[in-house]
């Protein structure tokens, strides 16, 4: 008897709380959504853009083989102006890119606005099914084994009384657990919900800046423009004067950098772990140019060491920090040496003791003092600086080796430092 009782108030108290917490849920806003296509429709609208999608990230692919064969011809004023043209259309593909993922994002809200109405609506059928059970044990909550023998005219009906109790109490386990699992299926849409939208927000962000540099492209074509006049010649004294102006960076940071690489206490820094610093780009198509005295560096740099990775990636593409950390350096270096060094460059210090370098942006959207945590997004994959077409420059420093400085070169901030191969932290 002090059994049966006993699992009537557990089951009476576990299922007022299991409805409870289903209410306050129950209780949570609708989102509004003006998408009203059922499932299937949006989900073939889903699939539509993401052809769309690959369609346009082939056409980039397209450009960018283009630019790679331009890259390799003879510098001159024509392949000049075919890179800018190239990378023009480049940017403007990944503004339809970024307007083809916004509306895809959209319709992926809709889908998901069905999923949080179908969970909602099982839920309260889950809690109105629970509540029935409780009201029937409610009402038999005082009776106990003798009373159920005692009502009936034979021992086989109690018996069966007793049993159908019995099966009650277990039919009340089954509905707490199904309004559990509705709910934590509610919560996981939920859940799916935030991301997309914390997805589109940041695309919609970059859509806007991808905007911004596609005006900065139009710009710079119109200045080179204007001051080769359109003609070779110009164009070849001023490509002179620039590879004098490259070689001249190029030695002073070597020079400066060899002699803070033999400053580094590799006892103090992090291990060797792969994935210890998450990737600065994601959708990059290779890493370009190793880390070290590359074969690549010993022929085509000006200085014979290269002390990062280059990761080809689309004009426009996201950079994202590395870790958590501060920044402590952001500069357009064009301002004082034009394509002569890092361009536009960011430079975050981690509490992991090592600091990492973004450079050839074609945006930065962060500031000194900023602190930034992993995977954020710090700017975007250009070509400022000594860059011979879109890439993102990435090194990782020892942190007590790093400094920002004056150059005799390239004004006033110079990131400078004892580097380290980032393979070493990253998982490629």
């Amino acid at each position: 008897m002090k059994r049966i009782s006993f699992l009537f108030k557990l089951s009476f108290f576990g299922g007022i709380v299991a409805i409870l917490t289903g209410s306050m849920l129950i209780s949570r806003p609708f989102f509004a959504f003006a998408q009203t296509a059922d499932k299937e429709a949006l989900k073939s609208q889903v699939d539509a853009k993401t052809l769309e999608l690959q369609r346009i990230n082939n056409e980039i692919y397209e450009q960018r083989k283009k630019l790679e064969e331009t890259q390799s011809q003879k510098s001159t004023l024509s392949s000049e102006l075919k890179k800018i043209d190239t990378n023009i259309k480049e940017i403007d593909l990944g503004i339809r890119s970024s307007k083809v993922t916004i509306e895809k994002l959209d319709l992926e809200m809709g889908s998901l606005q069905e999923d949080i109405s179908d969970s909602e609506t099982g839920l309260e059928v889950k809690e109105r099914a629970l509540g029935e059970v409780l009201r029937q044990l409610q009402q038999r909550e005082n009776e106990n084994i003798l009373f159920l023998l005692l009502k009936n005219k034979t021992l086989s009906d109690g018996v069966f009384d007793i049993q159908s109790l019995q099966d009650m109490n277990s039919d009340l386990l089954v509905r707490i657990d199904e309004l559990n699992q509705a709910k934590n299926n509610l919560e996981v849409v939920l859940g799916k919900t935030a991301s997309v939208k914390s997805q589109k927000e940041v695309e919609h962000q970059t859509l806007q800046n991808k905007k911004v540099i596609a005006d900065d492209l139009k710009q710079e074509k119109n200045q080179f423009l204007e001051e080769t006049k359109n003609k070779e010649k110009i164009y070849q004294e001023s490509l002179k004067e620039l590879e004098e102006r490259q070689l001249a960076i190029a030695l002073e940071i070597e020079k400066m950098e060899t002699e803070l690489r033999s400053q580094i206490n590799y006892k103090n820094l992090p291990k060797n772990i792969p994935g210890f610093l998450s990737l600065p780009v994601i959708n990059f198509s290779s890493v370009t140019q190793e880390y070290g005295a590359t074969k690549f560096a010993q022929r085509a740099y000006k200085g014979k060491w290269h002390n990062g990775l280059d990761f080809g990636a689309p004009l426009g593409t996201p950079v994202y920090a590395a870790q958590d950390g501060l920044v402590v350096s952001v500069e357009n270096q064009d301002r004082y040496c034009y394509r002569g060094a890092y361009g536009k460059y960011v430079a975050i210090r981690h509490y992991s003791g090592l600091t990492t370098l973004y450079a050839h942006l074609s945006m930065y959207v962060v500031n000194e003092g900023d602190k930034v945590e992993r995977g954020q997004v710090i700017g975007y994959v250009g070509k400022t600086g000594y860059a011979t077409g879109p890439h993102l420059h990435f090194t990782v420093y020892d942190s007590s080796t790093f400094r920002v400085e004056g150059s005799a070169s390239c004004g006033p901030k110079m990131p400078l430092g004892g580097d380290i191969n980032p393979r070493n932290y990253l998982a490629l």
